[in-house]
Protein backbone atom coordinates (compact mmCIF):
# COMPACT_ATOMS: atom_id res chain seq x y z
CA UNK A 1 0.00 0.00 0.00
CA UNK A 2 2.79 2.23 1.12
CA UNK A 3 4.68 1.29 -2.48
CA UNK A 4 1.92 2.38 -4.51
CA UNK A 5 1.26 5.72 -2.18
CA UNK A 6 4.82 6.74 -2.88
CA UNK A 7 4.80 6.07 -6.31
CA UNK A 8 1.57 7.94 -7.05
CA UNK A 9 2.73 10.97 -4.94
CA UNK A 10 6.26 10.87 -6.78
CA UNK A 11 4.31 11.06 -10.17
CA UNK A 12 1.31 14.54 -8.98
CA UNK A 13 4.47 15.83 -7.16
CA UNK A 14 4.82 18.39 -10.40
CA UNK A 15 1.33 19.22 -9.95
CA UNK A 16 1.47 20.69 -6.56
CA UNK A 17 2.13 24.07 -7.23
CA UNK A 18 -0.32 24.32 -9.55
CA UNK A 19 -3.02 22.97 -6.93
CA UNK A 20 -4.97 26.69 -6.22
CA UNK A 21 -5.40 26.70 -10.16
CA UNK A 22 -6.30 23.28 -10.31
CA UNK A 23 -8.88 23.48 -7.59
CA UNK A 24 -11.03 26.40 -9.09
CA UNK A 25 -10.88 25.06 -12.33
CA UNK A 26 -12.07 21.66 -10.80
CA UNK A 27 -14.88 23.70 -8.70
CA UNK A 28 -16.16 25.41 -11.82
CA UNK A 29 -15.71 21.91 -14.08
CA UNK A 30 -19.28 20.00 -13.29
CA UNK A 31 -21.01 23.40 -13.63
CA UNK A 32 -19.63 23.86 -17.19
CA UNK A 33 -19.72 20.43 -18.01
CA UNK A 34 -23.36 19.90 -16.29
CA UNK A 35 -25.26 22.76 -18.43
CA UNK A 36 -23.16 21.47 -21.80
CA UNK A 37 -25.00 18.14 -21.55
CA UNK A 38 -28.36 20.27 -22.54
CA UNK A 39 -26.06 21.00 -25.89
CA UNK A 40 -24.78 17.70 -25.96
CA UNK A 41 -27.32 15.50 -24.71
CA UNK A 42 -25.83 12.54 -26.89
CA UNK A 43 -22.79 12.27 -25.03
CA UNK A 44 -24.73 12.70 -21.54
CA UNK A 45 -23.05 10.14 -19.80
CA UNK A 46 -19.64 10.06 -21.12
CA UNK A 47 -19.30 13.72 -20.13
CA UNK A 48 -20.36 12.91 -16.41
CA UNK A 49 -17.91 10.13 -16.72
CA UNK A 50 -15.23 12.34 -17.45
CA UNK A 51 -16.50 14.97 -14.35
CA UNK A 52 -16.34 12.29 -11.86
CA UNK A 53 -12.65 11.08 -12.62
CA UNK A 54 -11.14 13.99 -12.75
CA UNK A 55 -12.96 14.60 -9.30
CA UNK A 56 -11.19 11.27 -8.06
CA UNK A 57 -7.99 12.51 -9.68
CA UNK A 58 -7.82 15.40 -7.46
CA UNK A 59 -8.96 13.72 -4.39
CA UNK A 60 -5.68 11.57 -5.32
CA UNK A 61 -3.29 14.35 -5.97
CA UNK A 62 -4.38 16.12 -2.05
CA UNK A 63 -4.38 12.83 -0.35
CA UNK A 64 -0.94 11.80 -1.49
CA UNK A 65 0.99 15.12 -2.67
CA UNK A 66 -0.28 17.91 -0.83
CA UNK A 67 0.12 19.67 2.77
CA UNK A 68 -2.25 21.71 3.57
CA UNK A 69 -3.42 24.93 2.94
CA UNK A 70 -6.04 27.94 2.59
CA UNK A 71 -6.42 30.67 -0.06
CA UNK A 72 -8.69 33.60 -0.48
CA UNK A 73 -10.05 34.23 -3.94
CA UNK A 74 -11.88 37.90 -3.65
CA UNK A 75 -10.02 39.22 -0.44
CA UNK A 76 -10.18 38.69 3.21
CA UNK A 77 -14.33 39.06 3.26
CA UNK A 78 -14.35 36.64 -0.21
CA UNK A 79 -14.43 33.48 -1.04
CA UNK A 80 -11.86 31.33 1.11
CA UNK A 81 -10.69 27.46 0.18
CA UNK A 82 -9.42 25.03 2.17
CA UNK A 83 -7.48 22.09 1.06
CA UNK A 84 -6.50 19.44 3.86
CA UNK A 85 -6.62 15.99 4.28
CA UNK A 86 -9.84 15.74 5.95
CA UNK A 87 -11.43 17.16 3.23
CA UNK A 88 -9.40 14.94 0.70
CA UNK A 89 -11.53 12.00 1.88
CA UNK A 90 -14.90 13.34 1.50
CA UNK A 91 -13.89 14.76 -1.97
CA UNK A 92 -13.16 11.11 -2.89
CA UNK A 93 -15.97 9.63 -1.25
CA UNK A 94 -18.31 12.10 -3.71
CA UNK A 95 -16.38 10.86 -6.37
CA UNK A 96 -16.49 7.15 -6.09
CA UNK A 97 -20.25 7.45 -5.13
CA UNK A 98 -21.02 9.47 -8.22
CA UNK A 99 -18.73 7.16 -9.95
CA UNK A 100 -20.79 4.37 -9.05
CA UNK A 101 -24.65 5.99 -9.54
CA UNK A 102 -23.19 6.64 -13.10
CA UNK A 103 -22.15 3.09 -13.62
CA UNK A 104 -25.35 1.97 -12.00
CA UNK A 105 -27.61 3.79 -14.38
CA UNK A 106 -25.35 3.73 -17.14
CA UNK A 107 -27.86 0.95 -19.06
CA UNK A 108 -30.89 2.45 -18.28
CA UNK A 109 -32.48 5.47 -20.29
CA UNK A 110 -31.74 7.85 -18.13
CA UNK A 111 -32.09 11.28 -19.70
CA UNK A 112 -29.84 13.94 -20.30
CA UNK A 113 -31.85 16.11 -17.52
CA UNK A 114 -30.83 13.14 -14.77
CA UNK A 115 -27.01 13.61 -15.54
CA UNK A 116 -26.97 16.99 -15.92
CA UNK A 117 -28.20 17.24 -12.12
CA UNK A 118 -26.06 14.50 -10.95
CA UNK A 119 -22.90 16.49 -11.98
CA UNK A 120 -24.46 19.91 -10.83
CA UNK A 121 -25.20 18.03 -6.97
CA UNK A 122 -21.55 16.87 -7.48
CA UNK A 123 -20.03 20.01 -8.31
CA UNK A 124 -22.12 21.77 -5.72
CA UNK A 125 -20.94 18.87 -2.90
CA UNK A 126 -17.30 19.36 -4.09
CA UNK A 127 -17.68 23.37 -3.55
CA UNK A 128 -19.20 22.46 -0.14
CA UNK A 129 -16.48 20.42 0.64
CA UNK A 130 -13.44 23.11 0.33
CA UNK A 131 -15.43 26.37 1.43
CA UNK A 132 -13.77 27.90 4.48
CA UNK A 133 -16.13 30.60 4.84
CA UNK A 134 -19.85 30.98 6.41
CA UNK A 135 -21.18 32.88 2.85
CA UNK A 136 -19.61 30.61 0.47
CA UNK A 137 -20.60 27.71 2.68
CA UNK A 138 -24.26 29.17 2.72
CA UNK A 139 -24.14 29.75 -1.29
CA UNK A 140 -22.77 25.82 -2.06
CA UNK A 141 -25.75 24.30 0.34
CA UNK A 142 -28.23 26.36 -1.56
CA UNK A 143 -26.86 25.02 -4.83
CA UNK A 144 -26.97 21.85 -3.48
CA UNK A 145 -30.65 21.99 -1.96
CA UNK A 146 -31.95 22.78 -5.11
CA UNK A 147 -30.08 20.09 -7.19
CA UNK A 148 -31.05 17.57 -4.52
CA UNK A 149 -34.71 19.04 -4.78
CA UNK A 150 -34.87 18.41 -8.75
CA UNK A 151 -33.15 14.48 -8.14
CA UNK A 152 -35.88 13.93 -5.55
CA UNK A 153 -38.87 14.87 -7.41
CA UNK A 154 -37.32 13.00 -10.58
CA UNK A 155 -40.14 10.64 -10.73
CA UNK A 156 -42.77 13.45 -10.88
CA UNK A 157 -44.95 11.47 -8.95
CA UNK A 158 -47.29 13.38 -6.36
CA UNK A 159 -45.21 11.40 -3.45
CA UNK A 160 -42.05 12.72 -4.46
CA UNK A 161 -43.23 16.22 -5.21
CA UNK A 162 -44.73 16.56 -2.01
CA UNK A 163 -41.52 14.73 -0.44
CA UNK A 164 -39.42 17.05 -2.12
CA UNK A 165 -41.32 20.17 -1.54
CA UNK A 166 -41.49 18.95 2.09
CA UNK A 167 -37.50 18.81 2.32
CA UNK A 168 -36.97 22.24 0.62
CA UNK A 169 -38.90 23.78 2.91
CA UNK A 170 -37.30 22.33 5.93
CA UNK A 171 -33.82 23.27 4.16
CA UNK A 172 -34.64 26.66 3.24
CA UNK A 173 -36.39 27.60 6.83
CA UNK A 174 -33.01 25.69 8.30
CA UNK A 175 -30.60 28.16 6.31
CA UNK A 176 -32.79 31.32 7.38
CA UNK A 177 -31.31 30.72 10.91
CA UNK A 178 -28.19 29.58 9.04
CA UNK A 179 -28.11 32.98 7.41
CA UNK A 180 -28.26 35.16 11.40
CA UNK A 181 -25.85 33.34 12.56
CA UNK A 182 -23.15 34.42 9.81
CA UNK A 183 -24.49 37.85 10.16
CA UNK A 184 -23.63 37.73 13.51
CA UNK A 185 -20.22 36.49 13.04
CA UNK A 186 -19.25 39.04 10.91
CA UNK A 187 -20.40 42.02 13.25
CA UNK A 188 -18.47 40.15 15.73
CA UNK A 189 -14.89 39.44 13.89
CA UNK A 190 -15.39 41.34 10.46
CA UNK A 191 -14.84 38.38 8.97
CA UNK A 192 -16.56 35.18 7.84
CA UNK A 193 -14.38 32.83 8.26
CA UNK A 194 -15.19 29.61 10.27
CA UNK A 195 -12.21 30.64 13.10
CA UNK A 196 -14.77 33.78 13.98
CA UNK A 197 -16.89 31.27 16.21
CA UNK A 198 -14.05 31.82 18.94
CA UNK A 199 -15.41 35.40 18.85
CA UNK A 200 -18.89 35.45 18.66
CA UNK A 201 -21.53 35.28 20.63
CA UNK A 202 -23.22 32.31 21.63
CA UNK A 203 -26.54 33.04 19.96
CA UNK A 204 -24.02 33.27 16.42
CA UNK A 205 -23.03 29.76 17.75
CA UNK A 206 -26.71 28.45 17.95
CA UNK A 207 -28.13 29.79 14.92
CA UNK A 208 -25.37 28.43 12.64
CA UNK A 209 -24.98 25.06 14.45
CA UNK A 210 -28.88 24.57 13.76
CA UNK A 211 -28.73 25.58 10.72
CA UNK A 212 -25.71 23.01 9.47
CA UNK A 213 -27.64 20.10 11.93
CA UNK A 214 -31.02 20.47 9.88
CA UNK A 215 -29.35 20.24 6.78
CA UNK A 216 -26.65 17.22 7.77
CA UNK A 217 -29.53 15.20 8.87
CA UNK A 218 -28.35 15.56 12.56
CA UNK A 219 -29.74 14.89 15.67
CA UNK A 220 -33.75 15.70 16.14
CA UNK A 221 -33.61 18.19 13.59
CA UNK A 222 -32.57 15.53 11.16
CA UNK A 223 -35.73 13.77 11.30
CA UNK A 224 -36.88 14.83 7.85
CA UNK A 225 -33.90 12.53 6.69
CA UNK A 226 -35.70 9.10 6.86
CA UNK A 227 -38.68 10.11 4.48
CA UNK A 228 -36.82 11.86 1.98
CA UNK A 229 -34.05 9.47 1.50
CA UNK A 230 -36.50 6.53 1.63
CA UNK A 231 -39.00 7.89 -0.93
CA UNK A 232 -36.03 8.77 -3.46
CA UNK A 233 -35.24 6.57 -6.32
CA UNK A 234 -32.23 4.39 -4.79
CA UNK A 235 -29.20 6.05 -7.01
CA UNK A 236 -30.53 9.15 -5.46
CA UNK A 237 -30.84 7.62 -2.05
CA UNK A 238 -27.56 6.34 -2.43
CA UNK A 239 -25.70 9.77 -3.28
CA UNK A 240 -27.84 11.79 -0.81
CA UNK A 241 -26.68 9.31 2.10
CA UNK A 242 -23.68 8.83 1.31
CA UNK A 243 -22.16 12.08 0.29
CA UNK A 244 -24.92 15.13 0.26
CA UNK A 245 -25.92 15.20 4.13
CA UNK A 246 -22.11 15.26 4.70
CA UNK A 247 -21.68 18.94 3.46
CA UNK A 248 -23.03 20.03 6.18
CA UNK A 249 -21.19 17.50 8.67
CA UNK A 250 -17.37 18.77 7.37
CA UNK A 251 -18.25 22.39 8.56
CA UNK A 252 -19.17 21.25 11.88
CA UNK A 253 -16.29 18.84 12.44
CA UNK A 254 -13.65 21.86 10.69
CA UNK A 255 -15.27 24.39 13.16
CA UNK A 256 -14.26 21.87 16.33
CA UNK A 257 -10.70 21.92 14.46
CA UNK A 258 -10.41 25.14 14.38
CA UNK A 259 -11.89 26.43 17.92
CA UNK A 260 -11.57 24.34 20.73
CA UNK A 261 -14.30 25.89 22.75
CA UNK A 262 -17.15 24.50 20.55
CA UNK A 263 -15.52 21.28 19.95
CA UNK A 264 -17.57 19.38 22.94
CA UNK A 265 -20.71 20.58 21.36
CA UNK A 266 -19.67 19.11 18.09
CA UNK A 267 -19.07 15.65 19.81
CA UNK A 268 -22.12 15.83 22.37
CA UNK A 269 -24.19 16.62 18.90
CA UNK A 270 -22.37 13.07 17.15
CA UNK A 271 -22.59 10.99 20.37
CA UNK A 272 -27.03 12.22 20.72
CA UNK A 273 -27.14 11.53 16.84
CA UNK A 274 -25.74 8.30 17.54
CA UNK A 275 -28.12 6.83 19.67
CA UNK A 276 -31.35 8.78 18.19
CA UNK A 277 -30.66 7.00 14.85
CA UNK A 278 -29.36 3.26 15.97
CA UNK A 279 -32.54 3.54 18.40
CA UNK A 280 -35.08 4.47 15.30
CA UNK A 281 -33.22 1.68 13.07
CA UNK A 282 -32.88 -1.32 15.15
CA UNK A 283 -36.78 -1.81 14.93
CA UNK A 284 -37.68 -0.07 11.60
CA UNK A 285 -39.04 -2.87 9.59
CA UNK A 286 -38.61 -1.17 6.12
CA UNK A 287 -35.38 -1.28 4.64
CA UNK A 288 -34.91 1.81 3.34
CA UNK A 289 -36.23 3.51 6.08
CA UNK A 290 -33.76 1.39 7.86
CA UNK A 291 -31.30 2.85 6.22
CA UNK A 292 -32.24 6.11 6.29
CA UNK A 293 -31.82 6.26 10.01
CA UNK A 294 -28.84 4.67 10.18
CA UNK A 295 -27.50 6.92 7.89
CA UNK A 296 -28.35 10.25 11.04
CA UNK A 297 -26.73 7.30 13.23
CA UNK A 298 -23.54 7.09 11.68
CA UNK A 299 -23.10 10.70 11.21
CA UNK A 300 -23.03 11.06 15.16
CA UNK A 301 -19.87 8.62 14.57
CA UNK A 302 -18.25 11.16 12.12
CA UNK A 303 -19.22 14.30 14.84
CA UNK A 304 -18.19 12.36 17.84
CA UNK A 305 -14.43 12.08 16.96
CA UNK A 306 -13.29 15.34 14.71
CA UNK A 307 -9.73 14.28 14.24
CA UNK A 308 -10.90 11.17 12.22
CA UNK A 309 -13.59 11.95 10.82
CA UNK A 310 -12.63 11.84 7.00
CA UNK A 311 -12.08 8.39 7.33
CA UNK A 312 -14.96 6.64 8.76
CA UNK A 313 -16.63 9.23 6.40
CA UNK A 314 -15.07 7.51 3.62
CA UNK A 315 -16.07 4.01 4.90
CA UNK A 316 -19.58 5.41 5.70
CA UNK A 317 -20.32 6.47 2.22
CA UNK A 318 -19.42 3.27 0.43
CA UNK A 319 -21.57 1.06 2.43
CA UNK A 320 -24.42 3.01 2.50
CA UNK A 321 -24.91 3.96 -1.33
CA UNK A 322 -24.08 -0.26 -1.68
CA UNK A 323 -26.58 -0.92 0.50
CA UNK A 324 -29.35 1.64 -0.84
CA UNK A 325 -28.80 0.17 -4.61
CA UNK A 326 -29.48 -3.25 -3.11
CA UNK A 327 -32.08 -2.21 -1.52
CA UNK A 328 -33.67 -1.05 -4.78
CA UNK A 329 -33.08 -4.33 -6.20
CA UNK A 330 -34.81 -6.40 -3.52
CA UNK A 331 -38.20 -8.05 -4.07
CA UNK A 332 -39.40 -5.84 -0.94
CA UNK A 333 -38.66 -3.41 1.19
CA UNK A 334 -40.29 -5.14 4.30
CA UNK A 335 -38.06 -7.42 6.28
CA UNK A 336 -40.41 -9.33 7.48
CA UNK A 337 -41.39 -10.43 3.48
CA UNK A 338 -37.61 -10.97 2.73
CA UNK A 339 -37.16 -13.52 6.08
CA UNK A 340 -40.36 -15.64 4.45
CA UNK A 341 -38.81 -16.10 0.75
CA UNK A 342 -34.93 -16.15 -0.26
CA UNK A 343 -33.18 -13.39 -2.32
CA UNK A 344 -30.86 -14.24 -4.91
CA UNK A 345 -27.45 -14.90 -3.74
CA UNK A 346 -25.39 -12.19 -5.47
CA UNK A 347 -27.74 -9.66 -3.66
CA UNK A 348 -27.19 -11.13 -0.33
CA UNK A 349 -23.42 -11.24 -0.76
CA UNK A 350 -23.13 -7.19 -1.58
CA UNK A 351 -25.48 -6.61 0.77
CA UNK A 352 -23.65 -8.81 3.33
CA UNK A 353 -20.12 -7.10 2.90
CA UNK A 354 -21.39 -4.03 3.29
CA UNK A 355 -23.54 -4.79 6.66
CA UNK A 356 -20.31 -6.69 7.64
CA UNK A 357 -17.87 -3.59 6.86
CA UNK A 358 -20.21 -0.80 8.64
CA UNK A 359 -20.44 -3.36 11.54
CA UNK A 360 -17.50 -3.30 12.15
CA UNK A 361 -15.96 -7.17 11.10
CA UNK A 362 -12.32 -7.41 10.50
CA UNK A 363 -11.22 -7.26 6.70
CA UNK A 364 -13.32 -4.29 5.68
CA UNK A 365 -12.40 -0.86 5.78
CA UNK A 366 -15.37 -0.32 8.54
CA UNK A 367 -13.40 -2.49 11.08
CA UNK A 368 -10.18 0.11 11.14
CA UNK A 369 -12.69 3.38 10.66
CA UNK A 370 -14.57 2.08 13.80
CA UNK A 371 -11.44 1.35 15.76
CA UNK A 372 -9.76 4.58 15.38
CA UNK A 373 -12.75 6.34 15.59
CA UNK A 374 -13.73 4.76 18.77
CA UNK A 375 -9.52 5.01 20.22
CA UNK A 376 -10.61 8.82 19.70
CA UNK A 377 -13.60 9.58 22.31
CA UNK A 378 -13.32 10.89 24.99
CA UNK A 379 -14.26 9.04 28.13
CA UNK A 380 -17.52 10.37 28.76
CA UNK A 381 -18.73 9.51 25.30
CA UNK A 382 -16.89 5.61 25.69
CA UNK A 383 -19.97 4.17 26.71
CA UNK A 384 -22.61 5.61 24.89
CA UNK A 385 -20.83 4.91 21.19
CA UNK A 386 -19.99 1.58 22.43
CA UNK A 387 -23.80 1.04 22.43
CA UNK A 388 -24.51 2.44 19.52
CA UNK A 389 -21.80 0.21 18.11
CA UNK A 390 -24.13 -2.74 19.13
CA UNK A 391 -27.16 -1.43 17.83
CA UNK A 392 -25.19 -0.94 14.66
CA UNK A 393 -24.82 -4.40 14.41
CA UNK A 394 -28.32 -5.54 15.47
CA UNK A 395 -29.28 -3.37 12.58
CA UNK A 396 -27.49 -4.92 9.43
CA UNK A 397 -28.00 -7.75 11.03
CA UNK A 398 -31.52 -7.85 9.59
CA UNK A 399 -29.65 -7.67 6.10
CA UNK A 400 -26.92 -10.59 7.08
CA UNK A 401 -29.21 -12.98 8.08
CA UNK A 402 -31.59 -12.49 5.09
CA UNK A 403 -32.41 -16.17 3.45
CA UNK A 404 -31.02 -16.59 0.22
CA UNK A 405 -30.15 -19.23 -2.25
CA UNK A 406 -28.34 -19.98 -5.91
CA UNK A 407 -31.88 -21.46 -7.44
CA UNK A 408 -33.34 -17.71 -7.39
CA UNK A 409 -33.12 -15.98 -10.20
CA UNK A 410 -31.44 -12.81 -9.71
CA UNK A 411 -33.49 -9.47 -10.83
CA UNK A 412 -32.35 -7.86 -13.97
CA UNK A 413 -30.94 -4.74 -11.58
CA UNK A 414 -28.24 -7.12 -10.34
CA UNK A 415 -26.69 -6.74 -14.01
CA UNK A 416 -26.47 -2.99 -13.28
CA UNK A 417 -25.05 -3.20 -9.89
CA UNK A 418 -22.15 -4.99 -10.72
CA UNK A 419 -19.94 -2.48 -11.96
CA UNK A 420 -21.36 -0.11 -9.19
CA UNK A 421 -20.50 -3.17 -6.33
CA UNK A 422 -16.99 -3.09 -8.34
CA UNK A 423 -16.36 0.21 -7.07
CA UNK A 424 -18.05 0.23 -3.77
CA UNK A 425 -17.19 -3.00 -2.27
CA UNK A 426 -13.31 -2.74 -3.88
CA UNK A 427 -12.83 0.53 -2.11
CA UNK A 428 -13.90 -0.74 1.20
CA UNK A 429 -11.43 -3.65 0.58
CA UNK A 430 -8.93 -1.03 -0.36
CA UNK A 431 -9.18 1.28 2.36
CA UNK A 432 -9.04 -1.58 4.82
CA UNK A 433 -5.33 -0.80 4.92
CA UNK A 434 -5.66 2.68 5.63
CA UNK A 435 -5.29 1.91 9.41
CA UNK A 436 -2.97 -1.09 9.68
CA UNK A 437 -2.38 -0.79 13.65
CA UNK A 438 -6.30 -1.13 13.85
CA UNK A 439 -4.81 -5.21 13.99
CA UNK A 440 -4.24 -5.97 17.20
CA UNK A 441 -5.29 -8.63 18.95
CA UNK A 442 -7.55 -6.27 21.22
CA UNK A 443 -8.86 -4.71 18.57
CA UNK A 444 -9.86 -7.89 16.45
CA UNK A 445 -11.93 -9.47 19.62
CA UNK A 446 -13.44 -6.57 20.41
CA UNK A 447 -14.70 -5.71 17.51
CA UNK A 448 -15.77 -9.74 17.36
CA UNK A 449 -17.56 -9.86 20.33
CA UNK A 450 -19.44 -6.38 19.92
CA UNK A 451 -20.85 -8.05 16.23
CA UNK A 452 -21.85 -11.05 18.00
CA UNK A 453 -23.40 -9.32 21.25
CA UNK A 454 -25.51 -7.46 18.40
CA UNK A 455 -26.39 -10.57 16.40
CA UNK A 456 -27.37 -12.30 20.07
CA UNK A 457 -29.67 -9.54 20.91
CA UNK A 458 -31.15 -9.68 17.19
CA UNK A 459 -31.94 -13.07 16.51
CA UNK A 460 -32.95 -13.26 20.79
CA UNK A 461 -34.98 -10.47 21.02
CA UNK A 462 -35.40 -8.02 18.04
CA UNK A 463 -36.31 -9.86 15.54
CA UNK A 464 -39.58 -11.39 17.10
CA UNK A 465 -40.58 -8.11 18.10
CA UNK A 466 -42.99 -6.06 16.28
CA UNK A 467 -42.80 -2.66 17.45
CA UNK A 468 -43.86 0.66 14.91
CA UNK A 469 -41.98 3.60 16.68
CA UNK A 470 -43.98 6.52 16.37
CA UNK A 471 -43.57 8.98 13.13
CA UNK A 472 -44.97 12.19 14.78
CA UNK A 473 -41.69 13.37 15.18
CA UNK A 474 -41.36 13.08 11.44
CA UNK A 475 -44.43 15.46 10.47
CA UNK A 476 -43.63 19.06 9.03
CA UNK A 477 -45.15 20.42 11.54
CA UNK A 478 -43.14 18.99 14.69
CA UNK A 479 -39.90 19.35 12.51
CA UNK A 480 -40.19 23.38 12.50
CA UNK A 481 -41.13 23.22 16.15
CA UNK A 482 -37.92 21.15 16.81
CA UNK A 483 -36.19 23.32 15.29
CA UNK A 484 -37.16 25.93 17.68
CA UNK A 485 -36.18 24.13 20.30
CA UNK A 486 -33.06 22.42 19.19
CA UNK A 487 -31.58 26.68 19.24
CA UNK A 488 -32.69 27.07 22.72
CA UNK A 489 -30.59 24.23 23.65
CA UNK A 490 -27.94 25.12 21.34
CA UNK A 491 -27.76 28.61 22.40
CA UNK A 492 -27.46 27.34 26.32
CA UNK A 493 -25.46 24.14 25.72
CA UNK A 494 -22.72 27.35 24.35
CA UNK A 495 -23.61 29.44 26.95
CA UNK A 496 -22.22 26.66 29.27
CA UNK A 497 -19.60 25.44 27.20
CA UNK A 498 -17.77 28.49 26.84
CA UNK A 499 -18.16 29.50 30.53
CA UNK A 500 -16.57 26.16 31.39
CA UNK A 501 -13.37 27.00 28.84
CA UNK A 502 -14.62 24.38 26.71
CA UNK A 503 -14.92 21.57 28.76
CA UNK A 504 -17.63 19.58 29.12
CA UNK A 505 -17.96 17.04 32.31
Amino acid sequence: MSVLTNALAEALTPLAEYVPLLTVAWVALPFSIGFSIYLLPQYDRILALGVTLVSTLYAALVIVGQTPQTFELLGSFGVTLAIDDLGSYFILTNALVTLAVLMYCWRTEKPDFFYTQVILLHGSVNSAFLCADFISLYVALEVLGVASFLLVTYTRSAKSIWIGLRYLFVSNTAMLFYLVGTALVYRATNSFQFQGLADSPPEAIALIFLGLSVKGGIFVSGLWLPQTHSQAESPVSAMLSGVVVKTAVLPLVRCALLVPEVEPIVRLLGVGTALLGVGYAVFEKDSKRMLAFHTVSQLGFVLAAPLVAGFYALTHGFVKSALFLVAGALPSRNFKELNKKPIARSLWLFATIAAASISGLPLLAGFGAKTLTMKSLLPWQVVAMNVAAVGTAISFAKFIFLPHSDEIKAPEQVQRLWPAMAILLGGLLIANGLYPPAYSFANIAKATATVAAGWTIYHAIIKRLSVKLPRGPERLEDLLGTMSLTAVGLFLLAIYVFSNGGYVQ
